[in-house]
């Protein structure tokens, strides 16, 4: 059953209400739904409903709330993904796949050894894009809310990112055998809390800026032995965090 994300406040059991114009296009053009189709929409407050659609007229679609639906699809603490910006469509398969895995938040900084540098002129549709995304990969794994995606100039904005426990995954503690902080900082956070998980782009982090990262109190992490690739690492954390958090 197709899942759409609204805005607005939650409304009663039973109440009818419109669609916006995005979820109806999809609806309409994409879906080819029709008057009695059933569908799933997500409000504000991470409330879900199963509704039945009641008229399409144009490029209007209203429909019914019918049944609450009891699920718990986020992680329980939330997770924001910072990568440094890398080539080609990574940041598109980052954004996708985190999303399916629970990740809350996104967000991309220019970093020192970064080959792939984002136009500032072109950011906003880089961010458009990356936003479509999100959304598309939340309706799909049957997500309460979508993630966010953000664009920052540098590491520094990043440091200044609030959060209850920061970690940055750095290759040299993995090759130093560095295999207990990860699980340590993770299963010391407590429901609710913020984690602000910081990847290096595919050249890695500079000194200077796992220094800087360190100063801020983000704790370097190793991800086991393998190096992974920039687009795997984030992947990875999030699997990672599926197991301890979830799966015990």
């Amino acid at each position: 059953m197709q899942r759409y994300f609204m805005t607005a406040d939650t409304p009663q059991l039973g109440q009818t209400f419109t669609l916006d114009s995005e979820a109806a296009h999809h609806v309409i053009r994409v879906m080819r739904m029709v008057v009695g189709d059933k569908i799933e929409v997500v409000f504000n407050e991470q409330v879900a409903f199963q509704a039945k659609i009641k008229f399409v007229d144009g490029k209007q679609v209203t429909v019914q709330l019918e049944k609450s639906l009891v699920s718990q699809s986020e992680l329980p603490c939330t997770v924001t993904i910072v990568c440094g910006v890398s080539k080609k469509d990574k940041a598109e398969w980052i954004v996708q796949k985190g999303t399916e895995m629970g990740a809350s938040q996104f967000v991309f900084f220019m970093s020192q050894y970064g080959v792939a540098k984002w136009d500032e002129k072109k950011q906003p549709k880089k961010q458009e894009r990356l936003a479509k995304i999100a959304l598309e990969a939340a309706r799909q794994s049957h997500r309460l809310s979508v993630p966010e995606v953000v664009i920052l100039p540098n590491l520094k904005a990043v440091t200044l990112l609030a959060k209850d426990t920061g970690i940055v995954a750095y290759e040299e503690a993995a090759k130093q055998g560095e295999t207990a902080q990860l699980v340590k900082q993770v299963q010391q956070m407590k429901t609710g809390q913020h984690l602000v998980a910081v990847f290096g782009p595919e050249g890695g982090l500079a000194p200077a800026e796992v220094a800087l990262l360190e100063n801020a109190a983000f704790v370097p992490v190793g991800l086991g032995p393998r190096i992974l690739r920039a687009e795997t690492a984030p992947l990875y954390l999030l699997a990672a965090l599926s197991v301890i958090w979830e799966l015990q």
